[in-house]
């Protein structure tokens, strides 16, 4: 056999000087100043700092986030920020950082939940101040939803022990049944309730409670200035959390709901005498083979939804291993129904329909968070793994800025695990000369002008007022 020697020959020692890794991670950390997120987070923990030169409880909760943004999955991983003090600075001890999330109750929380608005708010408006392109609006079968939509959805983490709260869930698997809120113009995670895996799916008082939380999120000229969609599946179609949602009008809020609905046997009686089907559409506008939608609203009692819902049934052939119902196996398609509050004129069926197949994208964001810090929880105590839930939506929200605010093209738009490979957990050598500390990246790597770039735009930000 022939050898092919395809790499060249090293030889490793240990003695390298002024040398970082993740230097990606410090953009974060710097992210986070420039929004005001670490002194929002320092004032809304003072209480708990116990000596003036001891560590600061709000940049011990900063470096967490900043920690598990960059794919560490226990308070342990905090070491990689500490051992590198050139880079990172001082950083707390695992043991005073369990301390400090032990001493997080439900009112501290609350106000880690204002900080970070006040941060959001910020970050906007920096995206204002330096961007020519408006607000990120999203763009479905060609053609742009004006305003915000906010995404809800559910989801199990499995946990391997004994948790507090913990319990058998409805796949039949153990763990969280965590509820979830994301923003589908920017990625971010505005919020997120950590509930038992029992916890219902479609519980109207976890919904409720998501949903307001996430609302409080948005800066005010947004949230009463622009129109907000709230998608969900069947989980979200319940009476009373759709009731909650109308009201919201009350309170001057233009918001508008597209969910799942149950097929009940009037829905399957409508959709059998249903007539003028037409093709669905997909994402790029182009029509969809072997899919077809109408509307049935007014075919069938629809008591106890709100007034003027309108109702569309979405028909496919059903692939290879689809789930059907009898009624399903039946008729040879495979049906879904949405209900949705958008009155007519503001948009076609077509265009509706595949407005709310987009939900489906709040699976990516899951997915992705649970491989940034909630897929994972550390502690026994719940109050402890609250509070990790709360630190890791803020280091989705650190990825959301920096990429909204910083990046360009593909890293923009890339997952955090893309963003880690390339440009998070880039090694460096840091020298300093003349009272200045220098950070050279390697110039061959191909991110580096990406990521310089973004460290030149990071220090040209506009800055909040202290």
């Amino acid at each position: 056999m022939k050898a092919t020697a395809t790499r060249p020959k090293i030889v490793v020692t240990g003695d390298g000087r002024g040398v970082v890794g993740h230097v990606g991670a410090r953009l974060l950390a710097d992210v986070a100043d420039a929004t005001g997120l670490t002194s929002a987070f320092s004032e809304a923990l003072a209480g708990l700092r116990q000596r003036q030169g001891g560590h600061d409880p709000g940049r011990i909760a900063v470096d967490l986030a900043v920690m598990l943004a960059d794919g560490g999955e226990a308070i342990a991983d905090l070491a990689v920020l500490r051992d590198q003090a050139g880079l990172f600075g001082p950083v707390a001890s695992d043991p005073t950082a369990w301390r400090t999330l032990s001493q997080l109750d439900e009112t501290l929380l609350a106000e880690l939940r204002a900080a970070r608005a006040q941060a959001r708010q910020t970050a906007w408006a920096q995206h204002a101040e330096t961007h020519d392109q408006a607000f990120p609006q999203v763009s479905v079968a060609g053609q742009i939803v004006a305003g915000l939509i906010l995404d809800m959805d559910a989801s199990i983490v499995l946990c391997h022990s004994e948790k507090e709260s913990a319990t058998r869930t409805w796949k039949k698997t153990f763990g969280y049944h965590p509820l979830f809120c994301f923003l589908d113009n920017t990625g971010e995670a505005l919020s997120g309730l950590l509930r038992e895996g029992r916890a219902g799916s479609n519980t109207t008082a976890d919904h409720i409670t998501v949903l307001d939380q996430a609302l409080a999120q948005i800066p005010d000229e947004h949230r009463h200035g622009v129109p907000i969609l709230i998608r969900s599946d069947s989980a979200g179609s319940s009476h009373g959390f759709l009731a909650h949602i109308r009201g919201l009008r009350e309170q001057h809020l233009d918001v508008r709901f597209s969910v799942g609905a149950a097929i009940t046997e009037p829905v399957r009686q409508a959709i059998t005498a249903a007539a003028g089907w037409v093709p669905a559409l997909d994402t790029d506008g182009e029509l969809r083979e072997h899919a077809e939608i109408c509307e049935i609203t007014g075919r069938f009692n629809a008591t106890g939804w709100p007034e003027r819902t309108r109702f569309i049934v979405r028909r496919e052939r059903p692939h290879p291993g689809a789930q059907l119902s009898l009624f399903d196996t039946i008729e040879g398609w495979r049906h879904q129904l949405i209900a949705t509050d958008t009155p007519p004129g503001q948009g076609g069926i077509q265009f509706l329909e595949a407005r709310h197949r987009a939900h489906a994208r709040v699976e990516d964001r899951i997915r992705c968070g649970k491989n940034t810090g909630f897929g994972r929880f550390p502690s026994r105590h719940f109050p402890i793994n609250q509070a990790w839930l709360l630190l890791a939506l803020t280091g989705i929200d650190l990825l959301a800025w920096a990429q909204n605010l910083l990046l360009d093209g593909d890293l923009a738009r890339a997952e955090p695990k893309k963003l880690r490979y390339r440009l998070l957990h880039v090694a460096a050598r840091l020298t300093r000369t003349a009272r200045r500390t220098r950070l050279a990246i390697a110039a061959g790597w191909p991110w580096t002008k990406a990521l310089v770039t973004a460290f030149g735009r990071l220090a040209a930000l506009p800055r909040p007022a202290s």
